[in-house]
C-alpha cells in the first residue's frame, strides 16, 4: 500500500460511522452521569452500556473529563442555535416562549437529565472558563429578551436579570427531578414550563388584564362602618 492511500482521509461512509459511534458513547456517557453522578462515574461504567472494552473509548476521547466537557459543548452549541432561530421570531413573547420550550427539550432530549449544569467544576480551569463564558452569553441573550418585552410593554417591569436566573435556574434544576422513563412527557414539559414563567412575566398582556385580554373587575371600596 502506497503512502499516499495509507495517510488518505477516512471516506464519508467511515466519517459516518466514527460519529456514531461518538454520539453513542456521550449517550451513554450521559445515562451514567445522571444515574451516578460524574465522580461515581468511569470510563468502564460507560464503555459496559455500550458493551465494549474501556480501551475502545480511547479511539475518541482521551479520558472522562474530555467526555464530559464535549457533552457540555454539544448542549452550549443547542442553546446558540436557539437564540439565533429566536431573533427570527417578531414579539420578545414569542423568543422567550421558543427559547424556554427548547431549552426543556435540550434538558429532557439531549442532555436526558443528565445535571451537566452542576458539573462545571469538575473541568480543568480553562475548560471551565469557556463553559461559563458560553453559558454567560446565553443567559444575557435571554435577558436581552425580557429587556425588550418590557420596553415593548409585553412583559411587566421587573429585574430583567433576576428574571433571566430565574427562568434558567428552574429549567437547568429539571436535571434534579426529571426521569425520561418516568411519567412526565418531554414534548409537553416545554410548553407547560413556557407557560409558567411566561405567566410569571405577565406576558399574557399588561398588567391588570385577565388572560382571556379582558380587564379584570375592580371591587368596589370597602365602606367605613360609623
Amino acid at each position: 500500500m502506497s503512502h499516499a492511500l495509507a495517510t488518505a482521509p477516512h471516506s464519508p461512509r467511515v466519517r459516518a460511522k466514527r460519529e456514531r459511534r461518538r454520539e453513542e458513547i456521550l449517550r451513554a456517557a450521559l445515562r451514567a452521569f445522571r444515574e451516578h453522578g460524574y465522580h461515581q462515574t468511569t470510563l468502564d461504567d460507560i464503555a459496559v452500556r455500550l458493551d465494549v472494552r474501556k480501551s475502545a473509548l480511547y479511539h475518541y476521547f482521551p479520558d472522562k473529563e474530555s467526555i464530559l466537557y464535549e457533552c457540555h459543548r454539544e448542549s452550549l452549541g443547542e442553546l446558540e442555535r436557539i437564540v439565533t432561530e429566536a431573533r427570527t421570531l417578531a414579539a420578545p413573547r414569542e423568543r422567550l416562549r421558543h427559547v424556554i420550550r427548547e431549552h426543556v427539550r435540550v434538558m429532557t432530549n439531549t442532555l436526558e437529565g443528565s445535571p451537566l449544569a452542576f458539573e462545571v467544576t469538575a473541568l480543568s480551569p480553562k475548560r471551565q472558563e469557556q463553559v461559563i463564558a458560553s453559558r454567560d452569553q446565553y443567559e444575557r441573550e435571554v435577558r436581552r429578551i425580557v429587556e425588550q418585552g418590557i420596553r415593548d410593554g409585553e412583559f411587566r417591569r421587573v429585574d430583567a436579570k433576576v428574571a433571566a436566573f430565574a427562568m434558567l435556574g428552574a429549567i437547568n434544576w429539571i436535571a434534579r427531578w426529571y426521569r425520561p422513563e418516568g411519567t412526565l412527557q418531554a414534548d409537553s414539559l416545554g410548553a407547560q414550563f413556557a407557560d409558567h414563567l411566561l405567566d410569571g412575566l405577565g406576558a399574557a398582556g399588561v398588567a391588570g388584564r385577565t388572560r382571556a385580554g379582558r380587564t379584570a373587575p375592580r371591587r368596589a371600596p370597602r365602606k367605613e362602618r360609623p
